[in-house]
């Protein structure tokens, strides 16, 4: 670590309270303010006017762009000064206007964010959210307190995620959603009260899932929420038993049968009359 004396790297206007840690190759730039209680770790850039505060650790090869807020206090009425954490990946883009904000006593302390994540302009990441590796998430999306996110999945920008959902890995959010139920993995999802419209097909194409693997996921999918002669318990079931040796279509199942506090999202009965 090095101070702010000794760094070419560190911006006469940044203010750095006593306590911080912040790696020699980091790169501090104009007006950030950096708290007591944070780490910088190697190759991480704030680019300006970016306030890390809390008991935050933004790890290597990080960027943040200007006007991001990264630390600071929840928004919930619960939080009584507990020193929870704010946990900042390895390789990912932050860009303006971000927040994210550490956990509470109720949701295990600690608000994490994976690795070569992108969070677009005005990103809200609510305490207690963990977010996987790889993850995208548009301009303005919203996360509610304990949401999780998995590895892969895209939420499209202008996108609201209701608390204590998960979003599985590999699923694409459309833009605008509205999300207030668990969207299983590779699922694609979208609308006002968004309900599942499908599997991630272009997503896992791009990802170079082989055909027999999609096939399957499509077969599974149908059976699962397209048909309807069983309930949806025996036919989860069902795929369970014929789709085993399939470890994607074991993801889905796994997911359907964790415990979770918010129900599935199903595809949206439509009105043919």
């Amino acid at each position: 670590m090095i101070s702010k004396k000794e760094s070419k790297m560190i911006h006469p206007t940044a203010v750095i309270y006593d306590g911080a840690k912040v790696a020699s190759s980091a790169e501090i730039g104009p007006y950030c303010v950096i708290g007591s209680n944070v780490e910088i770790k190697d190759g991480v850039i704030l680019k300006s006017h970016v306030c890390v505060d809390g008991y935050t650790v933004i790890d290597e090869g990080t960027t943040v762009f200007p006007f991001a807020s990264l630390g600071l206090v929840p928004q919930d009425l619960k939080y009584s000064g507990e020193k929870s954490t704010v946990y900042i990946g390895k390789n990912n883009t932050i860009r303006e206007y971000v927040t994210i904000h550490p956990g509470t006593e109720q949701g295990g302390m600690k608000t994490e964010i994976g690795d070569n994540c992108l969070l677009m302009i005005g990103v809200h990441v609510a305490h207690d959210c963990k977010i996987g590796n790889n993850v995208i998430m548009a301009n303005n999306v919203t996360l509610a307190g304990h949401v999780n996110v998995a590895d892969f999945a895209i939420i499209g920008g202008m996108s609201a995620v209701h608390q204590f959902v998960r979003i599985g890995a590999h699923s694409i959010i459309g833009g605008g959603s509205i999300v207030v139920e668990d969207v299983i993995p590779f699922g694609n999802v979208v609308g006002e009260r968004a309900g599942l419209a499908g599997l991630n097909i272009v997503g896992m194409k791009r990802r170079n899932f082989d055909r027999e693997t999609i096939k399957q996921l499509q077969i599974a999918f149908k059976r699962l929420f397209v048909d309807n002669d069983n309930t949806f318990e025996s036919r989860v079931s069902d795929v369970e038993e014929n789709f085993g040796g399939n470890e994607k279509v074991k993801e889905i199942v796994q997911f359907l049968k964790a415990d979770s506090s918010r129900s599935i999202c199903m595809p949206k009965i439509r009105d043919e009359s």
